[in-house]
């Protein structure tokens, strides 16, 4: 439902995406395989909303006609009303949003991490190593004894 094929038409000078509106309402009922008069009317219900023109017509993308398949399929063989399958078009829209957003916030954390990953490494690179001796302790074999020296008596 939600792919952003793309046509372009060398011609016309724009490219055709399964989102734009191009078929009338007849050419649409007859590519869904229903009668125009059901395609209005779930334009009026709000499952299918087409595009519409400078003087009111509408014109359906070939998203809208496989929605418009997929609204008949629900309602005929899995025996949705549509008030069901309206809600299930609502709930796809907000899962496919989700799921950008997701994908976004992801990318996000990614490009977050690496910078993050870059300062420390810059940051390390910027130590003085001259200001801290470096004695490697595993060569020397000393050994120290401390004694408490004896009090002295007031005097």
């Amino acid at each position: 439902m939600n792919g952003r094929r793309g046509r372009r038409d060398p011609s016309m000078g724009y490219e055709l995406t399964d989102e734009t509106p191009v078929y009338v309402i007849s050419v649409a009922a007859q590519l869904s395989g229903l009668h125009p008069q059901t395609l209005r009317q779930y334009d009026r219900l709000g499952l299918v909303s087409p595009g519409r023109t400078a003087g009111r017509g509408r014109r359906y993308s070939a998203q809208d006609i496989e929605l418009l398949r997929t609204v008949q399929q629900l309602s005929q063989d899995e025996g949705i009303n549509l008030a069901g399958i309206k809600r299930i078009i609502e709930l796809e829209h907000q899962v496919a949003a989700l799921q950008a957003r997701v994908a976004e916030l992801s990318s996000a954390v990614d490009g977050a991490a690496v910078a993050m990953q870059q300062r420390e490494a810059q940051v390390h690179a910027s130590y003085r190593r001259d200001l801290v001796p470096y004695q490697d302790m595993h060569q020397t074999s000393a050994l120290v004894v401390w004694r408490p020296r004896p009090k002295r008596s007031p005097e």
